[in-house]
């Protein structure tokens, strides 16, 4: 008879609004993962990208927001799970409360950071589609490369391309982001 295993506390959204502020962490499944402080790289590449939705954003005008990380999104209360994409664009105001986005963002862009790159592939891939998130890019700065999913239909397209590449954000029609002209 195999001996009894404990079991990992589950994490309640009280306990993780009280985590010190300069703590950063994710919940998933009710069970918290910490997070290592972003590169160089890392916070560059965030900063290009963010600019740039920020700039189309502008022009466009309308009710989306970009909002760059920490900013927590709470993605489901059972089993609890709250993230903090690198980038999250929001176009439904009603999912903010002043503390997070409550529900799926429309687009997520994370950044791969070298001490765990399957969080970004498999777990919040998986997370990120099953919640309702429209489209989610992965940027690796090891690879030099992106991986687009548009996940709106429910056999979810992917697509991969360089540093060298122009990329249309799905969501619309007129916006592409030339990662030549980022500078990387």
């Amino acid at each position: 008879m195999p001996a009894l295993q404990p079991q990992p506390q589950i994490t309640t959204l009280e306990q993780y609004e009280a985590l010190p502020e300069n703590v950063r962490a994710e919940v998933f499944d009710g069970q918290i993962y910490y997070m290592a402080s972003p590169s160089q790289i890392h916070q560059t590449i965030l900063t290009e990208l963010l600019v740039s939705i920020r700039n189309y954003l502008r022009k466009k005008g309308g009710d989306c927001q970009v909002f760059p990380a920490p900013f927590d999104v709470k993605l489901s209360d059972r089993p609890l799970n709250i993230v903090q994409p690198d980038l999250m664009v929001v176009c439904d105001k009603d999912k903010l409360d002043g503390k997070r986005c409550n529900g799926a963002p429309d687009f997520i862009i994370e950044i791969v950071s070298p001490g765990n790159p399957s969080d970004d592939y498999i777990r919040k891939l998986y997370h990120y589609q099953n919640a309702g998130v429209r489209e989610y890019w992965i940027v690796d700065p090891r690879t030099e490369k992106v991986i687009v999913y548009h996940l709106e239909q429910p056999d979810f397209q992917m697509a991969s391309y360089t540093f060298q590449d122009k990329i249309q954000a799905n969501i619309w029609e007129d916006f592409w982001i030339d990662f030549q002209e980022l500078g990387l």
